[in-house]
């Protein structure tokens, strides 16, 4: 009789069904003030401007991925927690972003991820303010005024 190893006694937990962008996008825009755009050519999902999902445009990224902006605490504590759902490649390392392998990852998780992705923009939002523009009584850079 061979031994019984964990491996062999675990049963196998049952695989989400793999969520692609049309689902991604019915959640996100079911969010207040959420709007579907671009960000480097890619679909995104933002509100008041601000990208808070899209389809990873660097080529570093896993196809069927999507890169969520998140704290980077929080994200660190799903890099931890789920390896094989949640993963950061060079590029987004010093971004506020975790990248989502959509086939790991279940509906109600990426729920919840994107209502906090939303939520994180609009707290930043609140905390910036607006840029001056050179026509708000500026002069222009170059000249002065008489």
């Amino acid at each position: 009789m061979t031994p019984v190893t964990r491996k062999t006694a675990r049963s196998p937990r049952p695989r989400p069904q793999a969520l692609g962008w049309d689902a991604v996008r019915e959640m996100g825009l079911a969010l207040p003030d959420a709007e579907e755009g671009t960000t480097y050519g890619t679909p995104a999902l933002k509100v008041r401007g601000q990208m808070f999902a899209c389809i990873p445009s660097h080529r570093s990224a896993e196809p069927d991925s999507l890169a969520v902006r998140i704290p980077f605490e929080q994200r660190d504590e799903l890099l931890d927690a789920e390896p094989d759902t949640y993963y950061v490649k060079e590029h987004y390392q010093n971004y506020a972003v975790v990248l989502v392998r959509l086939a790991r990852v279940h509906p109600d998780a990426l729920r919840d991820l994107l209502r906090g992705a939303h939520q994180f923009i609009l707290s930043n939002a609140k905390r910036t303010r607006p840029r001056r523009t050179a026509g708000a009584g500026a002069p222009p850079a170059g000249r002065r005024r008489k």
